[in-house]
């Protein structure tokens, strides 16, 4: 090894062993990062679960005319005109509120990353400042 990729070794060996706290911090970050974003999913998911079950009781409350013996033939045609019709109005309600849960999820994992990147540059800028006045 040339003197350059010495003293490059040298400082990044510094780096990692002259405080093993760092390293402790890092990982209790990455845990707390990771707590952060389950926590985001988990409610998209739970906000979801809410919405396909609403979605469903919607529909099968709908479905109660289906079910029901109708006088003349063309009545029954009425009633999955009338239930179709229903469904067609509705979905588009129930697709915007899955969508809202999506953008709020995607906001709060944007909003997350920015910050945990903010961290890490702040975290970064220490590291080099304090490898340099060891390393020097």
């Amino acid at each position: 090894m040339n003197k350059i990729e010495n003293e490059f070794t040298n400082a990044f060996e510094k780096l990692f062993t002259a405080n093993p706290m760092n390293m402790q911090d890092a990982a209790k970050n990455v845990a707390e990062y990771n707590a952060k974003f389950s926590k985001i999913a988990l409610d998209a998911a739970k906000k979801n679960a809410a919405l396909s079950q609403a979605w469903a009781n919607d529909t099968l409350g709908k479905m109660e005319a289906l079910t029901k013996v109708q006088g003349e033939p063309a009545d029954y045609a009425k009633v999955a005109t009338d239930f179709v019709s229903a469904q067609t109005q509705a979905s588009p309600e129930h697709v915007a509120a899955f969508t809202e849960v999506a953008k709020k999820a995607q906001a709060d994992t944007v909003e997350l990353m920015l910050a945990a990147g903010k961290e890490f540059q702040a975290e970064a800028a220490e590291v080099a400042k304090t490898a340099s006045k060891q390393a020097a």
